[in-house]
């Protein structure tokens, strides 16, 4: 069996070819991203622990500040961590995502639904004895 050709310029989405393999300032740049990363998620993690045990915040707003602070860090995550940005080699990682996203929407909807039908067919537990 012979193997395929590649030519010259072939290469994966976000791969790298031979001359670009050990740039040392891309890879200062990519610990750097890493470690960005990293302190904004440590901050917003500290943030998220100091609303729930201070004073300071309204307390009727404090799940509101937390879920604002729980999207803010899937953000730093997602594009710290898993790279997802708007450049041309990202739209497999963007659609993989958005897919994913849709799976889990299902999921708990439907879950939801299921939950809640449930709990509309089924008799209170105080008729459920009187029928035994």
């Amino acid at each position: 069996m012979t193997e395929p050709t590649r030519m010259a310029d072939d290469e994966e989405p976000g791969g790298t070819t031979a001359d670009e393999a050990f740039d040392g300032a891309k890879i200062t740049d990519g610990f750097t991203t890493y470690v960005v990363g990293l302190g904004l998620s440590a901050l917003l993690t500290a943030i998220s622990f100091f609303i729930v045990t201070t004073t300071l915040v309204w307390q009727p707003s404090i799940p509101v500040a937390l879920v604002v602070l729980a999207i803010a860090q899937m953000g730093v995550h997602l594009v710290f961590f898993l790279h997802i940005t708007s450049g041309p080699d990202n739209a497999n990682n963007v659609m993989a995502l958005a897919f994913g996203v849709l799976v889990v929407l299902l999921l708990i909807g439907g879950s939801l639904w299921i939950m809640s039908h449930l709990n509309h067919n089924m008799p209170a537990m105080d008729q459920m004895m009187r029928m035994q």
